[in-house]
């Protein structure tokens, strides 16, 4: 086994054990922040549930869900029955689906079955194909070919290789490959951080190089540092880099208040239940992205345990919907938001307008 399936492994592995976030510790480390974002009781939203309509797009490409199962696994022999698994319940029930870092499937093909599984398990859904952002236009369109993508996620992980002894520690130039990528492939492109968050003022040079659908995936959800410091043995890593990152919460706030005509976010980052995902999809992502807890629930319940986690997310995240008054989701983005707590004190520093969000209003 190369190294490179035996870190995908460990991946897994670790991503099922690390410690989950304290609901309480808002701002702390390993909070996403939703518990500062409060959606507002509307008491006759005069609606049915049947009515409640969660459709979405994202780069063009219709999602009949708003919820993409995201990036996990791929390029090791033990993780194709994750991804054969998640591709049929994302079959199933609707829902787009990412693969891992397809770049051990462009350096060892005998494990390129591993990723390929997922198209093979939902051939008529949305597959997003995963690269780091140092690719190369070549090996961008070779990752799509191998899944036959109808998007490319670039994933940006600084923090993460600098905690891998054999990661990068040169990012010069990453911009301009993007750039490239995104001028030149014949499908759109997310570019997604991987649990530390987008800057706004990273946010603007990515809409300025032409990307126009980000995945801010803040701090929250699975982190990778924390995986990296355990491959690595470390007994006393430095916390401040530990829990490096900006919560989710915060990222998307600060996005989308840009205003960017056209650009279009996605959420992901300690989004667990149906209530989060309303609040980030209320404070203007198109879609939201999970992959930890879908990952332990498989890793204990197989392919039904996923299943029903998914199920019961969407039934919740329908329900939140309709609390609010809305229909649908462009609906629920005219509905009003208050932003409290650490996640309040963030957006008003960074220039969110919190009394706007608060007091918004449309029919």
């Amino acid at each position: 086994m190369s190294h490179r399936q035996r870190r995908k492994l460990d991946h897994v592995r670790l991503a099922t054990q690390q410690p989950a976030a304290s609901a309480g510790a808002a701002g702390g480390p390993g909070d996403a922040g939703w518990a500062d974002v409060h959606l507002v009781h509307q008491s006759l939203p005069e609606l049915s549930l049947d009515e409640v309509d969660l459709s979405t797009s994202i780069g063009g490409v219709a999602l009949p869900q708003p919820v993409l199962i995201n990036a996990m696994t791929g390029g090791a022999h033990g993780v194709a029955a994750i991804n054969r698994d998640l591709a049929a319940v994302a079959a199933e029930l609707g829902l787009a689906m990412a693969v891992g870092s397809q770049t051990a499937g462009l350096r060892e093909p005998e494990v390129r079955e591993t990723y390929r599984v997922v198209r093979q398990a939902n051939p008529r859904g949305v597959i997003l194909a995963n690269l780091s952002s140092d690719a190369t236009l070549e090996e961008a369109r070779a990752a799509v070919e191998m899944v036959g993508a109808d998007l490319l996620q670039l994933h940006l992980n600084v923090p993460q290789e600098l905690r891998m002894p054999e990661g990068d520690r040169d990012f010069r130039g990453r911009l301009e490959r993007i750039a490239r990528i995104v001028q030149e492939l014949p499908v759109p492109v997310v570019v997604k951080e991987c649990g530390f968050g987008v800057a706004r003022e990273t946010a603007r040079k990515l809409y300025d190089a032409g990307v126009r659908v980000i995945d801010v995936s803040g701090r929250g959800g699975t982190n990778f540092a924390w995986i990296e410091n355990r491959r690595a043995g470390l007994t006393d890593p430095d916390p401040g880099l530990e829990h490096w990152g900006i919560p989710t919460a915060c990222s998307l706030a600060e996005v989308a208040a840009l205003g960017l005509p056209g650009l279009e976010l996605v959420a992901s980052g300690g989004i667990r239940h149906g209530s989060e995902a309303a609040k980030a999809l209320a404070l203007g992502a198109r879609a939201v992205a999970v992959a930890g807890p879908v990952l332990v629930r498989h890793q204990c319940e197989g392919r039904t345990g996923a299943r029903a986690y998914l199920e019961g997310l969407l039934a919740d995240l329908r329900a939140a919907v309709l609390l609010c008054g809305a229909r649908t989701l462009a609906d629920l983005q005219r509905r009003p938001v208050v932003i409290t707590g650490f996640v309040g004190e963030w957006c008003r520093l960074r220039g969110v307008d919190v009394a706007a969000l608060a007091n918004r209003w449309e029919p």
